[in-house]
């Protein structure tokens, strides 16, 4: 079973021509335009922009008191360390942390995460990925990034980032698909962004590297891909990838994974939904008594869309991460040149209450067994292509 099975997968592709985006959709009946200069938009999928009304909402927390909606409350969970780890953050705090910090803790922390110690991919993971099921997506991906580096003028040097590169199936295929064309792959320098050391291995032995015993000067031992001669990299954040040569960023299914806000409306404005604990040591969600850092976002994200739209919903979720990550990108390709392809399933427009986890091909409640189950939510495109356009000018 396909990973978010059913679910759209927009692309959202980032070239170096000032801050041209492009959208569009699986579902799309034509193919995408080419490639055009300037500060050209065009959206493929989803409404027009040429109406856009900008608004400037009032927010408002209602503080009378812990809301704690019974159909979220579950029972009493293991007792793993993860688990512990959580009910002494919220004991420290004196009260709920934010639904992004226990979905960043429940993936990446650094000794319990779900993708730290452990291969959650394919039939006999929790999920399965584009790559997993054929060798022509990693392919395709690799004939989008040539032609890029056509565009670019084919450079001598460039650095081919993949964030969340997963067992590193999408690199292997590319970089098979691209080894007779030695122009390409001798000007590439492969960097990998995750987090996961289990990940890393399995990265290091499917692509077939090699530590070579030159040391650079950082400190590093030379890693060398033998499937094209290419040198690898490793790093824990993009911005930790070098700069000052053309970048070409691949991001597959990477931004699902980064933590959302979840926000409520309540009788007196959007509440941020927390996670909490209750003395039978089960968590539930409640809802912020008072406003949080998060609500400056919120009131960012709201002025990127119609106040109708807004009107419309009871939740909205909205990713920090997922902006900042793609002001990070966009500056770094202004400054550098280059492109990024953003794949993942999502909307084109405000996203409302997308959570969801999935365990064995299944989902499951989100509060169930903290780090037994992936969590993912819908990537929103529109204030990704908002971000990207905001960084460079």
């Amino acid at each position: 079973m396909l990973r978010r099975a059913l679910k759209l997968r927009p692309l959202l592709s980032l070239h170096p021509s000032s801050s041209f985006s492009h959208l569009f959709s699986s579902s799309s009946s034509s193919p995408p335009p080419g490639i055009s200069s300037g500060n050209f938009i065009q959206l493929v999928a989803g409404k027009s922009d040429e109406n856009l009304s900008i608004s400037n909402p009032t927010i408002s927390i209602d503080r009378s008191g812990l809301c704690n909606p019974p159909e979220h409350c579950h029972g009493p969970t293991s007792d793993s360390e993860l688990v512990k780890h959580l009910n002494s953050i919220i004991k420290f705090r004196g009260g709920p942390i934010s639904v992004a910090e226990y979905m960043e803790e429940v993936l990446t922390n650094p000794k319990a995460g779900y993708y730290i110690n452990r291969d959650v991919f394919g039939t006999e993971g929790d999920f399965v990925t584009s790559p997993e099921v054929s060798q022509m997506f990693g392919e395709m991906v690799g004939v989008w990034a040539m032609c890029l580096w056509e565009q670019m003028g084919r450079p001598i040097k460039v650095n081919l980032v993949e964030l969340g590169p997963g067992r590193g199936t999408l690199m292997v295929d590319l970089l098979r698909g691209a080894s007779k064309f030695k122009n390409f792959t001798e000007s590439l320098h492969i960097h990998l962004v995750d987090c996961s050391p289990t990940l890393k291995e399995l990265q290091h032995r499917n692509l077939k590297c090699v530590d070579e015993e030159y040391i650079s000067s950082s400190g590093e031992k030379k890693t060398i891909s033998q499937l094209a001669g290419t040198p690898v990299s490793w790093h824990a954040a993009f911005e930790q990838v070098p700069s000052g040569v053309p970048t070409i960023i691949i991001a597959h299914e990477f931004y699902d994974a980064l933590p959302v806000h979840q926000f409520q409306r309540a009788s007196r404005g959007w509440c941020e939904k927390m996670v909490d604990v209750k003395k039978d040591s089960a968590f539930r969600f409640v809802l912020s008594p008072a406003p949080t850092p998060a609500n400056v976002f919120l009131a960012k994200r709201c002025k990127w869309t119609m106040k109708e739209e807004v009107d419309k919903l009871n939740q909205i979720e909205i990713c920090p991460q997922a902006m900042e990550l793609t002001e990070s990108i966009s500056k770094r390709i202004s400054s550098d040149g280059g492109g990024a392809l953003i794949i993942d399933y999502g909307r084109n427009g405000v996203v409302s209450d997308s959570l969801q986890a999935i365990r064995k091909h299944k989902f499951v409640p989100i509060l169930d067994e903290p780090g037994t189950a992936d969590l993912s939510a819908y990537v929103d495109f529109e204030a990704i292509r908002h971000s990207a356009e905001e960084a460079s000018g």
